[in-house]
């Protein structure tokens, strides 16, 4: 887990605050900040690879950082870069908050996945996670989704609005340590979905439909 923290710290961090400080000069502030987004990028691709994360929640980051790329990309300035990180991460946030309105939260689909990777069955994990009393703590999990990426991308406007593309070193600290907050608490929240679940099975006769061959 430290280890993990590390590498974060380097690569969402350390490395951009550094390609941005000393590449503005040289490049200009377009291209130093594209050239900052690189690490996080390249670490991003390279967790994906080693965790083997070939599942929905994988994919769900690894296309976001795909459109997130592409949008970057394709901005002809770095404030327009910034505000279409803004406009991007709120569609980001509410695609979470479609998936509770339609029933289907996305952290029950994560802790899905995480759970097959446990090498529980995908259909007995969904059966259980399903049950009233443990759907609603993975609408309200998904809710905190939610509420991370609509004020992390408000914060990111307040910045850009009093500081503009000079305050960009601020918004890779100050960002990315209200997101490790929201991540402690998204983890948390999943640690106590776990111990919900635990006592639901010790307190419940629950079987899993078993599927009978024809």
């Amino acid at each position: 887990m430290r280890k993990i923290a590390f590498l974060d710290i380097i690569f969402y961090v350390a490395i951009p605050y550094f390609l941005w400080t000393y590449g503005r000069d040289p490049l200009g502030d377009y291209y130093a900040m594209l050239l900052s987004t690189v690490p996080g990028f390249a670490y991003t691709i390279y967790r994906f690879i080693v965790q083997k994360q070939f599942n929905m929640m994988g994919l769900f980051i690894i296309g976001s950082l795909i459109i997130s790329t592409s949008v970057n990309i394709l901005s002809s300035n770095a404030e327009n870069m910034l505000w279409n990180q803004v406009y991007l991460g709120y569609l980001f946030a509410s695609v979470y908050l479609l998936s509770m309105i339609f029933k289907r939260p996305l952290a029950l689909t994560f802790a899905i996945d995480f759970a097959f990777l446990q090498g529980y069955p995908r259909e007995n994990s969904k059966t259980l996670y399903s049950t009233q009393g443990i759907f609603m703590w993975f609408q309200l999990l998904t809710l905190l989704f939610f509420l991370r990426g609509l004020f992390q991308n408000t914060f990111k406007a307040w910045l850009i609005s009093n500081y503009g593309v000079n305050g960009y070193d601020q918004m890779l600290i100050y960002l990315s340590i209200s997101g490790w907050i929201f991540n402690g608490l998204i983890f948390a929240g999943f640690i106590f979905i776990s111990s919900k679940i635990y006592n639901f099975l010790e307190g419940n006769d629950f079987q899993f439909p078993v599927n009978h061959p024809e």
